[in-house]
């Protein structure tokens, strides 16, 4: 049996792998971190810091008694039709709570009143971090402060080493650094415009108008290391598109509730204070897949920003300036608008009648849109902004793991020594993303299973050895 440098190494060190680190650290184990960016945190510390979660002791300071993993796992797979890896959802459903109070328990601030009701059900299953995702970052790094730890930044890893039938460490800057198990925690692969063509075609729909908010480099390098020892790649084209009016390059997640949305047909679609979550689903299956934003002069002067959905690309004044700018488009009648857009003109104003008729009465007959987001499309000029999912989030399509985070090969069985969590795994997320905090609940409780996994491995190749 060789010498090895370390027990683990982890490849990143955003949420993932910082939880699996503290978990191979608490189970005694030496870890090596090694990060291609010149500091830890990855996209978990650019993220809102949002962690999904049921049946926490948040929850029940929050006076939510009522909550359950079970009921989690309902909601989850019913919105995305059961076309997730069950097995998977059920373990992040079940173990979210153990991984919630663990966070807290190692420094990561949490308040009801950041305790909110992200994605489409009514609980209130989302917990944002103090501080966001940085603040969750924050309190994983001084929990591995002292530790058994050592962390190599702007490195990256070339290949893994393989030696008799089982990872054993990787190779950088042209070094093999050897361990009893590997960590894969290297994020998505949004900053790597190759993989997106490959993996994640919608993300790649719109061209230079797409762009990606998570850390530069993010580069799919997880599924490459994996698919060196045949790891498996999830089901293609999946993860998180936001929907984006293409004025400039902010992440504004939500759009004003009170516009009203056309398709190409001229036809209202949807209520449109959904979600953001699922809103990009929803113009899948819309023609052209995008659509049309239309407001009046008197909408676009009563336009401001509100603490609950910051718009602030939405203002009166900025939008004055998306006009001048040819990002929003005008015209003196809601005709001439529609001939700019290229949509029926009589359809276009049937449904700005209908729409302007619920705006009198209170009551959206169609989409039930509430009513104090109804506003009237009446009073020229009127403004239309082209709506387009854009904004790649994260992606979703990732390496295929079993729920103790051991990567699949071809032939469906445990690359032996081989872990992975995070973003660049795949199977739990579909073309709904569930709820904001999903992603980093992915993160940390599948980091914990590794780490916790990944410290074993050396009694396990002792126990071999032996026999």
């Amino acid at each position: 049996m060789s010498v090895t440098d370390y027990d683990v190494i982890v490849i990143g060190t955003g949420a993932a792998g910082l939880s699996a680190a503290a978990l191979a650290v608490e189970n005694g184990a030496s870890v090596l971190m090694v990060e291609a960016a010149g500091r830890t945190g990855g996209s978990s510390a650019l993220s809102g810091g949002v962690f999904y979660a049921a049946g926490t002791s948040l929850q029940r300071e929050a006076g939510i008694a009522d909550d359950t993993t079970e009921a989690m796992y309902q909601y989850y797979m019913t919105l995305n039709q059961y076309k997730l890896e069950a097995s998977l959802v059920r373990t992040l459903c079940e173990q979210s709570t153990e991984a919630f109070e663990w966070l807290r328990s190692v420094g990561v601030g949490f308040t009801t009143n950041n305790l909110y009701a992200s994605g489409v059900d009514k609980m209130r299953r989302g917990h944002r971090a103090t501080g966001d995702g940085a603040g969750i970052v924050e309190g994983l790094e001084g929990f591995l402060s002292g530790k058994a730890v050592d962390t190599v930044l702007e490195t990256r890893v070339e290949s893994l080493l393989v030696e008799r039938g089982r990872v054993a460490g990787i190779v950088a800057d042209g070094q093999p650094v050897r361990s009893n198990a590997v960590i894969l925690a290297t994020g998505g692969f949004g900053a790597s415009p190759e993989m997106l063509a490959q993996f994640y075609p919608d993300a790649a729909r719109y061209g230079d108008l797409h762009w990606y908010i998570g850390a530069p480099t993010c580069r799919g390098d997880g599924i490459k290391l994996a698919q060196q020892v045949e790891g498996q790649v999830s089901q293609h084209n999946r993860g998180l598109l936001l929907i984006t009016p293409g004025f400039a390059k902010d992440l504004e997640s939500y759009l004003p509730g009170w516009l009203m949305m056309v398709n190409r047909d001229g036809r209202r679609f949807v209520d449109e204070t959904i979600e953001y979550s699922v809103l990009a689903a929803v113009l899948d299956e819309q023609p052209g897949q995008d659509c049309y934003a239309i407001f009046d002069e008197a909408s676009r002067l009563a336009s401001r920003t509100t603490r609950y959905r910051p718009a602030p690309s939405w203002t009166a004044e900025r939008l004055a300036e998306h006009v001048e700018a040819g990002t929003l488009m005008r015209g003196a009648t809601l005709a001439e608008l529609a001939d700019t857009l290229g949509l029926p003109a009589k359809r276009l104003a049937t449904t700005a009648k209908r729409y302007n008729e619920f705006n009198q009465i209170g009551v959206d007959e169609d989409f039930f849109k509430p009513a104090e987001m109804l506003r009237p499309v009446a009073e020229g000029p009127f403004y239309a902004a082209h709506i387009r999912p854009g904004i790649i989030c994260w992606t979703g399509t990732g390496i295929r793991i079993d729920t103790q985070a051991r990567v699949l090969d071809a032939a469906d069985r445990p690359v032996p020594g081989l872990y992975a969590a995070g973003e660049t795994t795949g199977g739990m997320f579909g073309q709904c993303y569930a709820a904001g905090g999903a992603s980093i609940g992915n993160a940390v409780i599948f980091g914990r299973i590794a780490g916790r996994g990944a410290a074993l491995e050396k009694n396990r190749i002792t126990r071999s050895a032996v026999a």
